[in-house]
Order: structure tokens, then sequence, then C-alpha cells
């Protein structure tokens, strides 16, 4: 799609739309003439140049890409109106957009019955979901993987729980059996897994440890912000398909997150929060003189923590999903390009005489680390932060990322390699752009180059 075209088109749209209500005189004191916003829009467009190509094959670092097109042209129209998704008297429009798109979220993890909505990150709606947690638990804790994101701490120090970190296995998930250990102390009411940790893509048994929390009536939370969508893939065929047993057990768990501005190919920020009981409503009351009058109906505001959110991340959504939905032949094709463009890399540092895999990749993040002799975790941490550090300024940029892995976790898998630190940076690579399936031979080479250099 034109690009260009449409965003010009959807400024004609929204005027057009706003001529139906007659003519009136913008006020003066927001008047700046061209020449002085073009000297502005030059120093800015100037200024946009300080990034990485997040839009390239050549990066290959952090969980960063732009958005579909479609996305651009559904916020940038919307937002020439700016509608407020608190209540329907600020976005009638969007906030049907919102329950929709959100509906479709629902069903992609298999929910029959839901209240959700959209949020501006995925810590937010994890907040939202431990809020719930503590509201229907009090006075117990949360459980989450040692590997799980640190917003799950944080929430917890936040809303005055108690968090306790689970063990891992050597493939960075929840280990059940520690799990248990902590349950059978009876201070826990929530665990929350994770299909798809932000380090190394690791997806929590979900099946196997579902029935275990319904043992001691613990209530399961699923953080998938990262890797929801993948969810697409559970039980494909090809070698992109994923074991579908976790997956599809989500469709049992008490709420789930997910980002769109992940890999449902939205701007920042749009995340999601959904629980499976929509009564959990009943916590989120609250009363406001001066919203909520134009409609009976449950406004959006009433069953969420955040009040103003932008309309235009519900548009871009939408838009969105009526192009790519979320279904396996939709937006599922768009990860198995990156789950391919992971499995196929991982293949090619098997067979490398320069380079090792940390671990097989289970979604679409490949962490790996360079071979040195004497083979010891400062030796590694030396050489990752230099391949690191040379990839982005050499003449044939490629753009990586580091990951940190503590003493014990490195033993488990690479147990030869001499432990003389505590820890070691090894190098990451987010596969989430499509292209990147085109781009694997050449950034292994280049890695490879610079591990000997």
């Amino acid at each position: 799609m034109d690009l260009r075209h449409w965003l010009g088109r959807a400024t004609d749209a929204i005027q057009d739309w706003a001529d139906t209500f007659g003519p009136y005189q913008p006020h003066a004191s927001l008047d700046v003439d061209d020449e002085r916003f073009g000297a502005a829009f030059e120093e800015l467009t100037g200024r946009l140049k300080d990034n990485y190509p997040f839009f390239h094959p050549r990066y290959a670092g952090q969980m960063l890409k732009p958005p579909h097109p479609a996305a651009v042209v559904g916020h940038l129209t919307a937002m020439l109106i700016n509608p407020n998704n608190h209540a329907l008297d600020g976005g009638p429009a969007t906030a049907a957009m919102e329950r929709e798109a959100v509906a479709r979220l629902a069903a992609m993890f298999g929910y029959d019955t839901h209240l959700g909505h959209l949020t501006t990150s995925g810590t937010i709606a994890n907040l939202e979901a431990l809020f719930v947690a503590r509201e229907l638990q009090p006075g117990r804790g949360i459980a989450y993987s040692a590997d799980a994101h640190y917003t799950h701490g944080r929430m917890c120090h936040v809303l005055g729980m108690r968090g306790r970190p689970v063990r891992t296995d050597s493939r960075g998930r929840m280990d059940p059996e520690a799990l248990e250990d902590i349950l059978r102390t009876g201070e826990i009411g929530t665990v929350v897994l994770t299909t798809g940790t932000t380090g190394l893509g690791a997806v929590d048994p979900v099946h196997e440890i579902l029935p275990l929390a319904e043992r001691h009536g613990v209530r399961v939370h699923i953080d998938a912000a990262y890797g929801g969508f993948f969810t697409l893939l559970a039980g494909a065929d090809g070698p992109e398909g994923l074991p579908p047993e976790p997956w599809r057990a989500i469709a049992r768990c008490d709420s789930v997150v997910v980002d769109p501005h992940k890999h449902g190919l939205q701007p920042y920020g749009c995340g999601a929060v959904l629980f499976r009981d929509p009564a959990v409503g009943r916590f989120y009351l609250h009363d406001s003189p001066y919203t909520y009058f134009t409609s009976s109906e449950l406004h959006l505001g009433e069953i969420s923590l955040e009040c103003s959110r932008a309309g235009a991340a519900a548009a871009a959504l939408w838009l969105t999903f009526r192009l790519l939905p979320p279904t396996p032949e939709g937006l599922g094709q768009v990860l198995a390009a990156g789950r391919r463009a992971a499995l196929n890399w991982a293949e090619l540092i098997a067979a490398s005489a320069h380079l090792e895999l940390y671990q097989p990749p289970e979604l679409d993040i490949v962490s790996y680390f360079p071979l040195v002799e004497p083979a010891t975790l400062s030796g590694i941490d030396a050489a990752s932060a230099r391949i690191l550090s040379d990839g982005m300024t050499g003449p044939d940029p490629v753009f990586l990322s580091t990951f940190r892995a503590g003493r014990e976790a490195f033993a488990l898998r690479h147990p030869k390699v001499a432990a003389d630190a505590d820890a070691t940076r090894i190098l990451r690579s987010v596969l989430m752009k499509p292209e990147s399936e085109d781009a694997v031979e050449q950034l292994h080479a280049r890695v490879e180059q610079l591990s000997l250099s």
C-alpha cells in the first residue's frame, strides 16, 4: 500500500467530516506560519536520524520494529479527531472499535467470555491483572518465573503484595516442582506464567502448571505481552509450528496480557488485558460527576485503571485486524516468517566453528555466544561486548543486543565453560520482522566475521 497516498486521504476524509458542522475561524493564538514551522520541522527530522534502523533486517537487536502502514493510517486518521476512549462521551466510534478488536484477541486465546480493554503498555496491563488478583485473594502473594519480566516484582511492590520468584529449568521455563514447593505454603494466590519471556523467548509449561494451580486453589495469570500472538502457530504444519499444549491451556486461565505493539504490528503504546470472568469488573467501580452521561452502556473507563486513553490506538488495531486478522492465515503468516528465521539461524550457529547457541529458540529470539579460548565467562563477556560495539560502528553494520546470563543459568546449559565470573553477556537477536527470514545468512556471516576480528 502507498502510505503517502493514504495519509493524504486520511486528512481529506476527516476534513470532509469536519466541514459538515459548518465553518469556523481557528484562533489566532494557534497560528504558526510555514517558515517557522519549516525550521522546527527540519530540526525535528534531523534529530530523528539519531535512531537505529529498526525497520531494516540489519537490525536484529531489541524488540523494535515499525508499525504496519495500515496501523499508521488508522492511528493518524483517528488522531486528527483525538478521541478519548475513557468514556463513550469522548470516543463513541473508537470505543466500539476497541470492543471489537479486544473481542478478536479474546477469541484468539479461546476465551468464551471476557472482560477486557486496551492499555498504553504491557506493564499497565499486568498491573491491572495483579490488582484484580489482589482483590480476589487478599493477603496472598504472587509467584512468577525467575526469568519473568521485572514488571511483576515492581508491580507487587506498588500493590503491597509479596512476590515470589520461582526457579527455572535449563530452557528458562518455570520449574513445576519448585512452584509446588512454594504453593504448599499457602501464601500464594496467583501464579504468573509467561508465554515468551522477553530475554530468551521461553514459554512456561502452562498445561502442566494449570492443574497444579487448580489443586492448590490458586489463580493463573498469563503474561503473553511478548509471545501472545504465537498462539496462532500452535499446532501449525511446517517447521514454524509450535507445540499446542501450553497455548491451548491459556483458554482455561483467569487472565491474559498481550501487547499488540509487539507482534500485532501496532505503534507504541498498545497493550491489552483480558479477564475470563466478566464479573471482575466490580473491582473497577467508581463514580464521576462529569462523565458517563451519554449512554447507559458500560464505558471503557469503568473497567480500567487508566483514565484518558487514545482512541487512535483502537482505530489503528481495528483497521489492522480488518486486513491482517489475528488468525493463522492472517497475522500467523507474519509470525511464521520470524519463527523460521530464528530456526534457520539456529541451524547455522549449531554448525559454526566460531559461535555457539546458548539455547535453542522457542519463538523468534536467538541467543548465542562467541567461542573463545580459554572458554571462560569473562572471555565470552568481553567478546560479546566487542561484537556488539563493532557491529554497530563498522562499515557493514549489524545491530544486535546482549543478554546477561548468570553463572548458574549458564552452567545449566554449558557446564564445560569455566565460571570465573558471576555472570556473562551473550548475544541476543530478536527476529520479529518477517523480512528477517531473507537476511539470516547475511546476518550470520557478518557476526561470524566480527567474532574473528
